[in-house]
Formats: structure tokens, C-alpha cells, sequence
């Protein structure tokens, strides 16, 4: 056996087991909690878009005002703004939520 190796010693690693364990738990809740909480994000008061904290669109809304124009190019251009706004905001929401949590990794 290796000098200053000892095998009759019990394990340090439970009780890290035990936090890391109790974290996955904390961490799930988290998500499923995320699940729930929406943001929404308007573009130019015609569009709006509601998405959840686990970055799933949930609707979509268009200014009927908006269509009698035609005008394809500003839509797109509200739609990717607004889309990619919800996104941003729904990050942030995730970070709020679950930062604290990483914070609490022991290692």
C-alpha cells in the first residue's frame, strides 16, 4: 500500500453528495417554477410576444392595424424584434432565477 494512504478512513464525499442531491432537487423546482412565469415583449406597440421563462413562445399578438398596411418588411422586422426581446427577457428571468442557486455548488 502507498505510503500515507489509508483505506479504514470513512469517505468525505457523503455530505457533498447530500448538497449536490438536495441542489438537483432545488434545481428542478426552479425549472418547473421558470415553466410557469411568463414575460412579454412588444415591438413598436403592433406586436406582441409572450414567451416563458424556459424560452417557449407561448402567443403571439398582432395589431390588426398593422396588416392593412402590408408593409411585410416591417413586420418581420417588429416580429424578429420582439421575438429576440421576450428572448432576452426570459434569460434574464432563468438567471434570477436559478443564479442563486449555482451559487450554492460547493466546489
Amino acid at each position: 500500500m502507498a505510503k500515507g494512504f489509508k483505506t479504514n478512513k470513512p469517505s468525505a464525499g457523503g455530505g457533498m453528495m447530500g448538497q449536490l442531491q438536495k441542489l438537483q432537487e432545488q434545481l428542478q423546482i426552479a425549472q418547473e417554477q421558470l415553466a410557469s412565469e411568463t414575460v412579454t415583449a412588444t415591438a413598436g406597440g403592433a406586436v406582441k410576444i409572450t414567451m416563458t421563462g424556459d424560452q417557449r413562445c407561448l402567443a403571439v399578438e398582432l395589431d390588426p392595424e398593422l396588416l392593412k398596411e402590408a408593409d411585410v418588411e416591417m413586420l418581420q422586422d417588429l416580429l424578429l424584434t420582439a421575438i429576440n426581446s421576450a428572448l432576452d427577457q426570459s434569460r434574464e428571468l432563468a438567471s434570477q432565477r436559478l443564479g442563486p442557486l449555482a451559487g450554492g455548488l460547493p466546489f
